[in-house]
């Protein structure tokens, strides 16, 4: 038995080059593989929202879909080296070009969004499930069962490993998810021309395999090469207005348009704001809580990575240091080296009063010390768990501790009118850490109407005065923005725990209504 055993082991001894081959080949599979995975979840969070549920249904579905396409590889049992080229192919054309299928159809047809991204997941983690059973079987020919499973798995996973670092911290943020799809649609396609010349003692259409490989890698050439274009047409599209610049960065997609009412941000492709009436939204946000204080000294922003929020602080002489707390610093440098965009925001992120940290703000807050007599909070609406955490009773607990005895908080919450009960949820969580609460609105073109909650430890009491030179406050007027007609008044709302998070739920159902 022992020289039994040695001698169904010796072919895994020494491996020939197509063995090394094959399992180099396991290495780029499962990268790509991985890629689209990432990709179309990605995707999906930043067109449909809430991540969390987005990812989750869209890995399911594809480890279902995986499952599916290696129990399909059953029925492969002659001609496997050219079943594998042809899947290879396959999976190159439909998962590097899945990106680019998923912009054009939320530019032009946004209805069918939903079902494209699943029956593509689908059909492409069918693919992937027929590509290593087909792997395995072609080595089994010379490699040892037990050599064969532990070498296989060990390549699976160290591609999924590299993608897995390289997609948020390199791919994306440098290629874009258009391109990143489209080079690993490539690297699909370079398997099959290299299984194409490992096989070509067995394939009985040389040429028609040779044609279809050149075929591929030259439509994902073409595409690769044309991405910008690509990504232009459909965001042009999409946005209307002519795009003036546009970023990816590990956490969001930064556009800026300018059309007839100047310039617009957009992130994730939400609104943020719009040059003709942006000042309203940022006198309404900072100056009740400025104006209030009375002599505030040190003031934190907390998001705002615009400058906006931080040029409207600077109105007050009597400021002597600011702190902005930004995540991105693609939009501090947007917003300081643009010279059209740094003149929206007066030049604010180059005071010298100012220091910029980049950082997340909840970690932040757990981390400082500082007081502050004035918080402006300046977030994106609560559109998936990353962005709700920092709408939550935990977030506003340490909002509290970082608050001078006589401070203000000002954190920007939503439409009253059009997200009734996440606006009210809102102050409701600000309430239950122990602040008292002063919610006030204001009409912003750009958005309709837009819900504000000013916190603190003492009640809120209208200013004697507001700094000269802004465009839509006034004294008289600032109590008429803390009355609320009968469709936005309150209604009973429910904490907004880091636990459950029921802002995120109640959010996208709002919106989703005002959408459909």
């Amino acid at each position: 038995m022992p020289a039994l055993d040695q001698a169904r082991d010796a072919p895994a001894a020494s491996a020939r080059p197509v063995e090394v081959a094959l399992l180099a080949s396991v290495f780029v599979v499962a990268a790509c593989g991985l890629v689209y995975e990432l990709a179309a979840g990605a995707l999906a969070s930043y067109v449909l929202g809430d991540s969390v549920l987005q990812f989750s249904t869209v890995i399911g579905s594809y480890l279902f879909a995986m499952g599916l396409g290696s129990w399909l590889s059953r029925f492969f049992e002659r001609q496997l080296p050219a079943h594998f080229l042809r899947i290879e192919l396959l999976v190159a054309l439909v998962g590097g070009g899945m990106p680019a299928l998923l912009f054009i159809a939320n530019a032009y047809v946004p209805g069918a969004f939903r079902g494209l991204l699943y029956g593509l997941v689908l059909l492409v983690g069918m693919l992937v499930g027929l590509e290593i059973p087909l792997v395995m079987r072609i080595l089994k020919r010379n490699i040892a069962l037990k050599e064969l499973v532990s070498q296989v798995l060990t390549f699976d996973y160290l591609g999924a490993l590299a993608v897995s670092i390289a997609f948020p911290l390199l791919l994306v943020p440098q290629l874009g998810l258009v391109r990143t799809g489209l080079l690993f649609g490539l690297m699909n396609a370079a398997v099959a021309l290299w299984a194409l010349w490992l096989f070509r003692h067995e394939l009985r259409r040389l040429r028609a395999h040779a044609l279809a490989c050149l075929a591929t890698l030259g439509l994902l050439g073409a595409a690769f090469a044309g991405a910008q274009g690509i990504t232009s047409l459909t965001e042009d599209k999409f946005y209307q207005d002519p795009i003036v610049f546009a970023a990816t960065s590990p956490y969001q997609r930064i556009v800026v348009t300018r059309g007839h009412g100047g310039h617009r941000l957009f992130l994730n492709g939400n609104l943020q704001f719009s040059e003709r009436d942006e000042y309203r939204y940022h006198e309404a946000l900072v100056h009740p809580a400025m104006a209030a204080h009375g002599a505030p000294r040190k003031v934190a922003v907390l998001g705002g990575g615009d400058g906006m929020a931080v040029r409207e602080v600077l109105r007050y002489p009597g400021v002597e240091h600011v702190t902005l707390v930004e995540l991105d610093p693609n939009m501090t440098r947007l917003f300081s080296t643009n010279e059209t965009l740094a003149r929206l925001n007066g030049q604010s992120l180059a005071s010298p009063k100012l220091q910029i940290v980049h950082a997340d703000a909840f970690g932040w807050l757990q981390r400082s010390h500082e007081m502050f007599d004035v918080i402006i909070v300046d977030f994106p609406d609560p559109t998936n768990f990353s962005i709700g955490k920092l709408y939550t009773s935990s977030f506003y607990a340490m909002l509290e501790r970082r608050l001078a005895a006589s401070g203000y908080a000002a954190i920007q919450t939503t439409s009253p009118l059009v997200a009734r009960q996440s606006f009210w949820t809102v102050v409701t969580t600000v309430e239950s850490v122990g602040l008292r609460a002063a919610p006030y609105h204001a009409h912003v073109p750009s958005f309709g109407e837009w819900g504000f909650v000013l916190a603190g430890r003492r009640p809120y009491r209208p200013p004697d005065g507001l700094p000269h030179g802004l465009k839509f406050l006034t004294r008289e007027g600032l109590p008429l923005l803390f009355e609320f007609p009968r469709d936005m008044a309150r209604v009973p709302a429910e904490v907004n725990r880091l636990s459950n998070q029921v802002l995120v739920s109640t959010y996208e159902r709002e919106w989703g209504k005002v959408q459909e």
